[in-house]
């Protein structure tokens, strides 16, 4: 009997493992759009910095997100179970940080982009690292949007599950979302190091190695700017889906643009807005101080 009972545990166990990977299955695939808009991004985030540091940047980033997953999860679940109302505006808050986020680039980009590429030459080492920290730590809080963003998609898909296939499918797409974002990050700011790798390993210079480490070597600056403008873009694209998801209004008036078009309008408006009441805010703080 004892036996009998073990094994019946065993196979109710293993039950509930498939069914979960079935759903996790379901979610991931809900995820794609925003997964594809995150890659974007953070191999923005992670981009800029010099090669020696171009990997502990990302790893410090990574290390970030994973602790990131581990507030959002137990957070989610326990706001699903008693406070679903609340999910929504703590999404659309997140949406509005993205969205100011990426006016905010555009507005340096067009301002005084230059300047501060020249100053950036003339930082001492010291400043360097502080500008680099100041980096991980905005590519951290960005990770921790779309991580919720992410985490809400995903458990939107299961919520007619038990609360045990809840958890395990969730924080299973989370956690791959980490590892494969990241991990792509990783390989793209390397390209110009496995380029010089395949040139070595060539024969000579007419071999397809040493073409193929060419184009990887010189395809590496070009990748990297325009991973940049689709990361600034993609969180206009975020920001503004979240809004339009969540407020239907917006549909109604905006319903003769195309969803992509309406999404880029909705988070330009409200990071142009919330850009600007920053930068008013600190004006006037300034202002009160001098």
């Amino acid at each position: 009997m004892m036996t009998g009972g073990f094994f019946a545990l065993l196979d109710d166990i293993a039950t509930l493992l498939d069914d979960a990977a079935v759903v996790s299955k379901v979610a991931a695939k809900k995820t794609t759009g925003i997964l594809g808009d995150d890659l974007a991004v953070n191999a923005q985030k992670a981009s800029g910095f010099a090669a020696s540091r171009e990997l502990p940047v990302l790893w410090a980033i990574t290390k970030g997100s994973f602790r990131n997953k581990l507030i959002i999860l137990p957070l989610a679940f326990l706001l699903s179970a008693f406070t679903p109302w609340a999910i929504v505006p703590i999404l659309m808050l997140g949406g509005t940080y993205l969205a100011y986020e990426g006016v905010e680039k555009i507005y340096e980009y067009l301002s005084d982009h230059q300047e501060k590429k020249e100053n950036q030459v003339q930082l001492s080492e010291g400043e360097l690292l502080e500008v680099e920290a100041k980096k991980v730590s905005s590519a951290i809080r960005t990770d921790f949007i779309l991580s919720i963003e992410i985490v809400i998609i995903a458990l939107g898909t299961v919520l007619q599950q038990t609360l045990f296939i809840q958890i395990i499918a969730v924080t299973v797409v989370a956690f791959l979302a980490t590892v494969g974002v990241y991990g792509i990050v990783a390989l793209i700011v390397r390209m110009d190091d496995f380029g010089f790798a395949l040139i070595q390993k060539a024969d000579n210079e007419r071999s397809l190695l040493h073409k193929l480490g060419r184009i990887l070597i010189v395809s590496l600056p070009k990748v990297i700017r325009a991973l940049t403008v689709i990361g600034t873009f993609a969180m206009l694209l975020v920001a503004g889906g979240i809004f339009m998801h969540n407020i239907h209004q917006l549909h109604e008036y905006l319903h003769f643009m195309p969803t992509l078009l309406a999404e880029m309008f909705v988070g330009l408006v409200i990071g142009s807005i919330t850009l600007s009441v920053h930068m008013l805010y600190v004006k006037l703080f300034n202002r009160l101080l001098a």
